[in-house]
């Protein structure tokens, strides 16, 4: 039988946690991604202006789009501005000990995408570039 966790319990689905304005600095910022609330760009202390710029020229008929912060994969910050499914989105991986290092990824409504890893492999896969970022598995994958 399948464990049920109690409602109160839940991890909120992404679109529905609140967002949180709290003051962080890159060392606080968690490891895994938090279930009950989205830290926003803005309140990140240290945050680069590209950071801060990543949903400017995404569309968004509902109002302005939030950058929220996901989660760390290796020693990048990864951070989402638009939805995770279903529309414009763009990540932004960031380098958590050189904060002038990033790489991103552009997201589209049809679930295709492209942007460039680390290592300077063109990618169609959100998997791949985020593999690309551990320097492992399929990243090699190119867009054609």
């Amino acid at each position: 039988m399948a464990h049920e966790e109690p409602a109160g319990e839940r991890p909120l689905p992404a679109d529905e946690r609140p967002p949180d304005d709290t003051p962080v600095h890159t060392a606080d910022l968690p490891a895994t991604p938090t279930r009950d609330r989205n830290i926003v760009a803005a309140a990140w202390i240290e945050a680069p202006p590209e950071l801060l710029k990543l949903a400017n020229d995404l569309p968004a008929p509902d109002g302005p789009l939030v950058i929220v912060y996901k989660r760390r994969i290796g020693p990048w910050l990864l951070w989402r501005a638009g939805p995770a499914r279903g529309a414009d989105a763009r990540y932004l991986a960031i380098r958590s000990d050189d904060l002038a290092v990033h790489s991103a990824f552009r997201l589209f409504p049809d679930g295709s995408g492209d942007g460039i890893g680390p290592s300077g492999t063109r990618h169609a896969r959100f998997r791949a570039w985020k593999e690309d970022l551990l320097g492992r598995g399929d990243a090699h994958e190119t867009a054609d």
